[in-house]
């Protein structure tokens, strides 16, 4: 994962010798037959869910279609399924996104606001931070009339230390233009994306 034009770029090697440290903090053997391939392991996982440092979200939105028959109303892509850690204890967050825009003369495939949503979640996150870059990269690359973002979230920074409380979920949302002035447009697209009834 290291990134040569990064100031302090990390090799694979020094991640695993990083990851053997760790193993012997928690009190065990690196060098026995059972953890042997653990770093190197550590490091493949770390990664594909840190990928997204390496990407640019703004540029799945960068190709968009006009010829929409005239179509101007709000478009919304809900469930999107991510995976992200949470930057305080590295522990998984678990959740779905809901996103939708309303067009202002272009529209984007829909596959790309899921490409955007997993971008931000492949990377360190606290989940406001990341609903905010959401719909923000929607409304700075798109220019829609507004732009609404909605997540939900289990923390396992939560539920397997600390409070130990299962079954706890987070929502957050941002809410741009339209969707934030108008009370109307924020309540179709709540209605839409059936936030009453999330689980």
């Amino acid at each position: 994962m290291s990134n040569p034009d990064h100031p302090a770029a990390v090799t694979a090697a020094q991640a695993e010798e990083a990851v053997r440290t760790l193993l012997r903090w928690a009190g065990d053997d690196p060098a026995r037959e059972g953890l042997l391939d653990t770093p190197r392991r550590v490091v493949e996982a770390y990664r594909d869910w840190y990928s997204g440092y390496a990407e640019d979200p703004e540029i799945y939105l960068s190709r968009t279609f006009e010829e929409v028959g005239g179509y101007d109303d709000m478009i919304v892509l809900r469930d999107i399924a991510f995976e992200s850690h949470c930057e305080h204890h590295m522990a998984p967050i678990i959740g779905k996104a809901h996103v939708g825009y309303l067009p202002h003369g272009k529209v984007v495939g829909i596959s790309k606001l899921a490409r955007v949503v997993e971008t931000f979640a492949r990377r360190l996150q606290v989940q406001e931070k990341m609903t905010s870059q959401i719909a923000r990269c929607i409304e700075a690359t798109l220019k829609p009339l507004g732009v609404g973002v909605v997540i939900e979230g289990a923390h396992e920074c939560m539920t397997t230390r600390g409070v130990h409380k299962r079954g706890v979920s987070m929502v957050t949302s941002t809410m741009l233009g339209t969707f934030r002035e108008d009370a109307r447009t924020r309540a179709e697209f709540l209605r839409l994306i059936d936030a009453g009834s999330m689980r």
